[in-house]
């Protein structure tokens, strides 16, 4: 099991608000750019409640991985020189293989059989996120940093679901020339059901403030389930919002309390406390 600290609360609760707007998404089926306003301002709440509920403890550098590493011990004019060459260098690879990438995932679609739609859907995310889950995969193998892991993937997933989501809108937008919606068709709306469900029932174990490997096993099962066989999108959808009924009526009836909003109440009151002067509350 991975105890998520108290701090971590903050990545839970940001994570709900997207996920329960998507919602809404879905049933008008279209994503405007009054969604990618309100998408974007629920990222950059929680980059100002990030800001004023600094973690427990800060990270040394000896944590961080090679490349990082070398790069925090570096005079602070390196280091900002570093990381925009880095920033600046990543902008170009992604601006030259992204049609390259785009037409062998089609093509890779056609080769082993499987729908191009729901290939690039599950296959090219991670892929293209593949950096991402090795730097959590670095955390979750050191004593003590499991949790940390974990976190890593819920902040990428509150990006995904505010920033990154938002853009598409906004870029399209800029594309024809006139301010326009994206309109999803009977089967985009059933993937972003699925995904919606797969992702709240996420943001529910996790607000227990802790995450266990049956969890997880389950999880991926059903992920494994929906991607082998695309026929049983349905049920999988009906089994990720069954088991979502399920721990929320653990939470709100049998537990009667929400770890994850208890916990960021008391630290979101310790930390306003501090701020204003005032002794910090007790629990």
């Amino acid at each position: 099991r991975i105890h998520l600290d108290e701090e971590h609360s903050v990545e839970v609760v940001a994570l709900g608000l997207p996920i329960v707007y998507f919602l809404i998404v879905y049933f008008k089926g279209t994503l405007t750019l009054f969604d990618a306003a309100f998408l974007m301002a629920i990222y950059f709440l929680y980059l100002w409640v990030l800001k004023k509920v600094p973690p427990r403890e800060m990270e040394e550098i000896e944590d961080l991985e090679a490349i990082p590493r070398r790069i925090m011990r570096l005079p602070r004019p390196g280091q900002v020189l570093a990381i925009a060459l880095l920033f600046a260098g990543g902008g170009l690879l992604l601006y030259v293989a992204a049609a390259p990438f785009l037409h062998s995932m089609l093509s890779l679609a056609v080769y082993f059989g499987v729908p191009q739609f729901l290939f690039i859907q599950w296959v090219a995310p991670f892929l293209s996120e593949f950096p991402e889950k090795l730097s959590a995969m670095y955390w979750a193998r050191q004593s003590g940093k499991a949790s940390l892991a974990l976190m890593n993937m819920v902040s990428a997933n509150i990006n995904q679901w505010t920033m990154l989501a938002a853009m598409i809108p906004i870029v399209y937008s800029f594309s024809v020339g006139a301010p326009s919606s994206i309109p999803f068709d009977e089967m985009q709306r059933r993937e972003i059901l699925l995904t919606v469900a797969q992702s709240m029932l996420g943001m529910l174990l996790l607000a227990n403030m802790s995450f266990h490997v049956f969890e997880a096993g389950g999880i991926f099962v059903l992920w494994g389930v929906q991607f082998v066989r695309p026929h049983l999108h349905t049920e999988v959808t009906i089994i990720y919002f069954s088991w979502v009924a399920y721990e929320l009526f653990m939470t709100l009836v049998v537990r009667k309390r929400l770890a994850a909003l208890s916990a960021f109440a008391h630290i979101w009151r310790t930390h306003g406390a501090r701020a204003r002067g005032l002794p910090a509350p007790n629990r």
